[in-house]
């Protein structure tokens, strides 16, 4: 059902009044929500200002903050200790290896050290390079299936967990900046193509990692280095679960960035038709299946605000592909970025009744050979590109 479909049917002098009333609404919980936000700093700022009792053992001289870094310094130790234990690789029926893989740690733009991954096929033939962004709360380990047919299609996938993900540095579930992550992904794909010189890279995110690799393509430079990006199930038009969860949103995400907003944890949507695809998801220790932190929940509100204002300047070739049952994101965003972008060469692929998590759906060998095929018929269109310039 559309908005306009939703919204009540009025005549008259009720027709003008109401849409005043809804601004007025509007503005007061705004208000309230400022006010309680600030009376919530006080309060804390009063707490931690206030002398111990007289017969209270004194306070520890090592400080909360410090104490709370070592925690999560403890807890990405762990992680990282976990996704290095993943085996990634993949055996032939003879037992013989048809990929080579590896681990490694790349410095982000903050000096975050960031747990990348990389497979190759074992022939050293190279159509591509695919460079994997994964989804809010997972990590680059999820895709090792995908990265399996792709190699065996002769591409090289990177992967890397961003900050907060998987075995990267930051709190678990934690995304300070979404624009952080942008810039990453461009650091990360420069030194890619430093190190494969010549070879065709492709941009590939899901979900949250969608917006992410699209905000990146809409830089030039970024794009330039690119043959086109790949993107499943983006998040281009998420709405907060509660309409005063956006008000409060960008004062809480400076006041209580690190707080746990339990309001807006999606954790029982089904993202996936296959039992064991979910059972292996939130079993997983490596994702975060907490309830949203408020500042990461304010990035990706401010991420897709910014996107669909700007689906007309996207001209980067690409590919979006959506399940139409998906519940966590919106697939007529997809189409609207469709729709609305200036790209000479797009497609759209929606899937009836599909999910949120394409590459882990029961058809998931379907849609990583669609991929492939798009990848294909994109280096064959630039080959033809450069054949007639010449």
């Amino acid at each position: 059902m559309s908005t306009a479909e939703m919204e009540q049917l009025t005549s008259g002098a009720s027709n003008r009044i109401i849409p005043i009333l809804k601004s007025l609404r509007a503005s007061l919980i705004f208000i309230h929500s400022i006010m309680f936000s600030l009376l919530l700093l006080l309060l804390l700022q009063r707490r931690r200002h206030t002398p111990a009792a007289s017969g209270d053992a004194p306070e520890s001289p090592v400080p909360r903050s410090w104490r709370r870094w070592r925690l999560e310094e403890e807890d990405t130790l762990r992680r990282r200790a976990l996704a290095e234990g993943l085996d990634m690789g993949f055996e032939t029926e003879d037992g013989e290896d048809r990929c080579k893989w590896t681990t490694s740690l790349f410095l982000g733009v903050r000096r975050n050290a960031l747990f990348c991954r990389s497979w190759f096929p074992v022939t050293g033939q190279l159509k591509g390079i695919m460079i994997i962004m994964h989804g809010l709360n997972e990590h680059s380990g999820r895709y090792a299936q995908f990265a399996k047919q792709l190699t065996s299609s002769n591409f090289g996938v990177y992967a890397m967990d961003w900050i907060g993900h998987g075995g990267s540095d930051g709190l678990h579930g934690y995304v300070p900046s979404l624009d952080h992550v942008v810039a990453d992904t461009e650091a990360f794909l420069e030194r890619i193509k430093y190190e494969n010189p010549g070879v065709p890279c492709f941009l590939f995110g899901h979900s949250t990692g969608g917006a992410v690799v699209l905000k990146a393509a809409l830089y030039p430079h970024i794009a330039n280095m690119l043959e086109g990006i790949v993107l499943t199930s983006p998040a281009l038009h998420v709405k907060p679960a509660h309409p005063i969860v956006g008000a409060v949103a960008p004062v809480f995400s400076l006041v209580a960035p690190k707080l746990q907003f339990k309001g807006a944890n999606k954790r029982g949507i089904p993202v996936s038709r296959d039992p064991a695809a979910l059972l292996a998801k939130y079993s997983d220790p490596l994702v975060y299946t907490g309830p949203i932190r408020v500042r990461t929940g304010h990035e990706i509100l401010r991420i897709c605000s910014y996107l669909t204002q700007n689906f007309k300047s996207v001209t980067v070739p690409f590919l979006v592909l959506h399940g139409t049952a998906d519940r966590v994101t919106d697939p007529l965003a997809s189409q609207d970025l469709y729709n609305k972008a200036a790209s000479e060469f797009k497609d759209i692929r929606l899937y009836e009744g599909f999910l949120h998590d394409l590459l882990f759906e029961p058809e998931r060998e379907e849609i990583g050979k669609d991929i492939i095929n798009w990848m294909e018929k994109r280096l064959g269109s630039s080959l033809e590109m450069v054949h007639s310039f010449w």
